[in-house]
């Protein structure tokens, strides 16, 4: 039960990230917008679906909460693609997408731009662990 509550720290810590990220590119230019409206919308949806499972205790709304995220991470892996310098080279997907993890981890990409894609990685699989763990125990 603990880890229902991690996930949720997790995930604040990550909207408090991206709402950052978000005020700059509202500031900055609004390029990409679809994309990014759609990124925060599956985000804040899969956010408030964890706290209906947090609430309520059925599992239904983690697996959605979960399913929500996946979709907020692919819009937000194209966002990364789209900032990495190697993606402009390349014309194939897997080739952008190694672009955008070197430029990431050699810290071509801004900061916060750098912990909100890494963290991605700790908010998804504690969430697909507890999703696991919650069904599991629900079904012994």
């Amino acid at each position: 039960m603990v880890m229902h509550y991690v996930v949720l720290a997790l995930w604040l810590a990550q909207a408090t990230a991206g709402v950052s990220l978000a005020v700059s590119w509202w500031r900055g230019g609004h390029t990409g917008a679809p994309t990014v409206i759609t990124h925060i919308a599956a985000g804040t949806v899969g956010l408030a679906l964890w706290v209906v499972f947090l609430v309520a205790g059925n599992v239904l709304p983690a697996w959605l909460a979960l399913a929500a995220l996946t979709v907020g991470n692919s819009f937000g892996d194209a966002m990364l693609r789209g900032r990495s310098r190697d993606s402009r080279a390349t014309t194939t997907f897997w080739k952008a997408y190694l672009g955008a993890i070197v430029d990431t981890f050699q810290g071509r990409m801004p900061p916060r731009v750098t912990f909100h894609a890494v963290f991605a990685g700790f908010v998804y699989f504690t969430c697909l662990g507890v999703c696991i763990g919650a069904t599991v125990a629900t079904a012994g």
